[in-house]
């Protein structure tokens, strides 16, 4: 019989679901959070109970919001016809930060991997090339992660995008390769959306 209380088992079991935390980090975890003296545990319950009652995907651009459609796309003072493709909501963050992007977004949530059985239909790919397909979007920006997934997907995307009569292009190199948006520093990335390159 173990002498760890379930509840305190069932925590580090959950944290350890998370990408980049195993069972060490999570029993780390879980022991701060029980010597604390703050409310933080409870502070971290609410924001997850929040987290999962009040947040959605955007319907039009798939970004995580609390209202739909989220307040870019909603957004009359943006660039409707300038469409910026990322690979995740965090991306879209990362870009915002730049204050340099007044257009709007399109999130695939995650890129083309066929090796790991990640395919067009598994990704918001039908739906981009319908808004595309509707009108309005004169510029498509491909602002995939400069990796081997990354530049698949913008091959792929180009290959369908290329016929419905839309400028396609991608974000400069300033990125390093095999990196993510995410982690990219405003200035780089702010370099990078200027220098955006024809596809």
């Amino acid at each position: 019989m173990s002498s760890v209380p379930a509840s305190v088992t069932r925590l580090i079991e959950a944290l350890s679901e998370l990408p980049g935390i195993g069972p060490k980090t999570a029993s780390r975890l879980t022991y701060f959070l029980l010597r604390g003296q703050s409310d933080l545990p409870l502070r971290l319950a609410e924001s997850l109970r929040d987290l999962k009652e009040r947040t959605r995907f955007c319907s039009v651009c798939h970004t995580i919001t609390e209202q739909d459609p989220c307040p870019i796309c909603s957004d009359p003072h943006r660039d409707h016809a300038l469409l910026c493709v990322v690979e995740e909501p965090l991306d879209v963050l990362a870009i915002e930060r730049t204050e340099q992007y007044l257009g709007v977004y399109h999130v695939l949530h995650g890129a083309l991997s066929p090796m790991e059985g990640i395919f067009a239909e598994n990704l918001r790919i039908p739906d981009l090339l319908r808004r595309v397909r509707e009108g309005g979007v004169q510029e498509v920006i491909l602002a995939t992660n400069p990796t081997s997934e990354g530049d698949y997907t913008a091959a792929y995307l180009l290959s369908k995008l290329g016929p419905l009569n839309v400028r396609v292009t991608r974000l400069g190199r300033g990125l390093p390769m095999g990196g993510d948006l995410e982690y990219a520093d405003q200035v780089t990335l702010a370099s990078a959306l200027e220098r955006r390159q024809e596809l």
